[in-house]
């Protein structure tokens, strides 16, 4: 028996072993993504384009988890980042407490926002959702510019530095930047196998089936509203996490941390990398700051080139980067 493909006739036991390929690959995503950021550092012309690659590659890995898996488009990522660091810095700076403490109450914070905000955003559908995300992330902004005796205002937060990450048994020298990389992956590998965690759990599947039909699965008796509540709350919690890991990273907390630009910058890493896709948001990433670095030294207006480049993408590959060679792989 055979199936007819691109005027080829291609055994069907040969079409269920590409499939099944795909399927086994696919069953080890997370090892097989940490052993591509593992590799990361000595293929970039730097390192720190590496670090920035997996800071915001995990803050796209937690907006992926809304918008590509629950379909819900959101413009207020940029406010769950910035709380992260923000609160990080704060606790470090303004209060000496240890880094992962500091880390927690950032997450922490960023958790509580994302509750605040998803209780009132989730209420509404369709653009009116994307309207209040970016409405409710511009007050933490404004909240932030004006609060300047704790955030330090248009100049952000600085005065502080974590230069050792003092474990258990040893220290870690923070500012050795090959060092500082794989300390912060080491987070973000655990992040991505939350991740998995929670999409191969049933409510991995619900929010899934939220995305295609969210009609069809409040008819089948799932707590919609509830479901995408704390897909909102995950999402922001992965964020902040990001976040607190660019403070300890950067040791400066800009105000545009929290400005409607990264949430924008957020959102197109998702779709270059792949809606939808694992380990998508860290290929977009990639693609985005590469993009930032090469272009930002021919001309100032590297932005439009970026722009163009980024309808093209929304025109004729919608899937992104990595989401386009998935199908590619699905379909063979």
């Amino acid at each position: 028996m055979s199936v007819i493909r691109n005027a080829e006739l291609v055994p069907a036991p040969a079409r269920r072993s590409f499939a099944t390929r795909f399927s086994n690959v696919s069953r080890w995503r997370v090892p097989l993504s940490i052993l591509a950021l593992c590799i990361l550092p000595w293929v970039l012309p730097s390192q720190a384009l590496a670090v920035n690659v997996l800071i915001y590659g995990l803050v796209a890995v937690g907006y992926n988890l809304l918008f590509g898996y629950t379909g819900l488009l959101s413009f207020g990522h940029a406010a769950f980042f910035g709380a992260g660091a923000y609160a990080t810095g704060i606790a470090i700076g303004a209060f000496g407490i240890h880094w992962f403490i500091a880390m927690l109450i950032g997450v922490l914070v960023s958790g509580l926002l994302a509750t605040v905000m998803g209780v009132l955003a989730i209420r509404t559908r369709g653009i009116y959702f994307s309207m209040v995300t970016l409405a409710l992330a511009q007050l933490v902004y404004y909240a932030a510019l004006q609060a300047s005796s704790w955030t330090g205002g248009e100049n952000g937060l600085r005065g502080f530095t974590v230069s050792t990450l003092h474990l258990p048994g040893f220290s870690v020298n923070f500012l050795d930047p090959l060092v500082k990389y794989y300390a912060i992956m080491i987070v973000v590998a655990a992040a991505l196998w939350f991740v998995s965690r929670v999409l191969n759990s049933p409510f991995g599947a619900v929010i899934e089936a939220i995305r295609e039909n969210e009609t069809r699965a409040r008819a089948c008796g799932y707590d919609v509203e509830r479901t995408k509540l704390l897909s909102f709350i995950l999402s922001g919690i992965l964020c902040g996490l990001a976040g607190t890991l660019s403070a300890m990273h950067l040791s400066i907390v800009p105000l545009d941390s929290l400005h409607y630009h990264t949430s924008g910058l957020i959102v197109m890493m998702t779709l270059l990398g792949g809606a939808g896709s694992f380990f998508g948001p860290f290929i977009g990433a990639l693609a985005f700051l590469s993009m930032e670095d090469i272009f930002s030294l021919w001309t100032s207006n590297w932005q439009l080139i970026v722009g163009v480049i980024f309808i093209l993408f929304v025109l004729y590959l919608p899937k992104g980067i990595w989401g386009t060679l998935i199908a590619w792989g699905k379909s063979r």
